[in-house]
């Protein structure tokens, strides 16, 4: 079984380990991520990324998580010893994200443990001060 953390959810799913690579069913493939292998091509509800010249994956066969991550541009975070795998979002996303200029919100506490998020400080002038020790 391996753990496939996508898009804040996690899901569990058949898989095999080859080599440190991991190996997932089409029908895995599916169910965690939601894109089918057409000939030539990768699709989900909204898209199909064409596959490049030379991919290994053929409809019917065990696709590399690796490789799939790649031809949808999207960073892989991979222990297969641990069976957790953790998909990025895509450089286009990222840049998309940035380009806008808004600040994802998130909730931290404060030294007394009352939280706070960001989405409390719209509309506000806010000086977010980040310190970490390395």
């Amino acid at each position: 079984m391996l753990t496939i953390i996508d898009d804040g959810r996690s899901m569990e799913v058949e898989a095999r380990v080859d080599d440190g690579r991991v190996l997932l069913s089409e029908a895995a493939l599916r169910e965690a991520l939601g894109w089918e292998l057409h000939e030539g091509t990768l699709c989900n509800d909204t898209m199909c990324v064409p596959l490049p010249a030379g991919s290994s994956m053929v409809p019917g066969g065990l696709l590399d998580l690796a490789e799939i991550a790649g031809v949808l541009d999207r960073p892989l975070a991979l222990d297969a010893a641990e069976g957790a795998a953790y998909l990025g979002a895509s450089a286009r996303e990222r840049a998309g994200a940035l380009a806008s200029l808004v600040a994802p919100d998130f909730t931290l506490p404060d030294l007394g443990g009352r939280s706070h998020s960001l989405a409390e400080q719209r509309g506000k002038k806010v000086l977010l001060v980040v310190w970490a020790s390395w």
